[in-house]
């Protein structure tokens, strides 16, 4: 895989260390390992999936944690219970743990295994309060400064 130096990116912008450092830590980590596989898809503007290939493991071998920005799949199989004599063993079933990096207000809505295939459902909410606010323009002059009551001085004392 190919390095990047983010030197230069990180030298002219302010408050998106985060995002480098993410993309330094993704670029260390994955070193070819691309089990199991998985798609990521965008069903519409605010809403994402991701399906995860698990063929061979049961729901109760699968954990799935969500924390702040951060989105973790487990998947551990219990090699004690099976006693196969297999000729061909061509379905992975070694455990594994994939992780992903989750944007501010991105919340998990649903989870499900369905044919081999884990889906995580994914919604981004953000908050009133953080949304854009279109705000009128009014005319005339500015409203007076506001002045305190001396009932206001004296609490403030």
């Amino acid at each position: 895989m190919r390095q990047f130096d983010l030197t230069p990116y990180r030298r002219s912008t302010i408050g998106f260390d985060r995002l480098f450092d993410m993309l330094e830590a993704s670029a260390r980590q994955n070193g070819g390992d691309n089990y199991p596989p998985f798609n990521l898809e965008r069903i519409a503007e605010d809403h994402y999936r991701i399906t995860i290939a698990v063929a061979g493991f049961r729901r109760d071998e699968i954990e799935i944690v969500a924390q702040q920005n951060l989105l973790t799949v487990k998947g551990k199989k219990d090699k004690d219970g099976d006693q196969s004599a297999y000729l061909h063993l061509g379905i992975a079933t070694r455990s594994f743990e994939r992780r992903f990096e989750l944007a501010d207000f991105i919340r998990v809505d649903d989870a499900r295994l369905n044919d081999g295939l884990l889906t995580v459902d994914l919604v981004r909410e953000v908050p009133e309060a953080l949304k854009p606010q279109t705000i009128a323009i009014k005319t005339g002059a500015p409203l007076a400064a506001i002045e305190t009551s001396p009932a206001d001085e004296t609490k403030a004392a």
